[in-house]
């Protein structure tokens, strides 16, 4: 899926030039392989061949919402046009 927008400043840096100021280093091997896949899937639901990943969607104010586990806290979010095959709103958030 093509990532059509990215919220988190840190990510958008990350994904355009390879710069990790702005993420944990503790993570960015991490979130370095849950992009990749993000690029190459066709649906979401492939998300849960990874279970240490625990990829749901999220419910009540941000129903529809993506959610994939970085570390305990950390998550990174995401909504998806289905009509566009696109990732909207890559977020990386802490839930807490």
């Amino acid at each position: 899926m093509r990532i059509r927008n990215v919220v988190h400043k840190g990510m958008r840096r990350f994904l355009d030039n390879v710069e990790v100021s702005g993420l944990p280093a503790a993570s960015v091997d991490k979130i370095r392989k849950i992009l990749t896949v993000l690029q190459d899937i066709g649906a979401p639901e492939e998300l849960q061949a990874f279970p240490g990943w625990k990829a749901h969607r999220l419910g009540g104010d941000k129903k529809g919402v993506w959610s994939l586990t970085v570390t305990r806290n950390w998550r990174i979010t995401f909504s998806v046009d289905e009509t566009q095959g696109e990732i909207l709103d890559l977020n990386f958030e802490d839930y807490h």
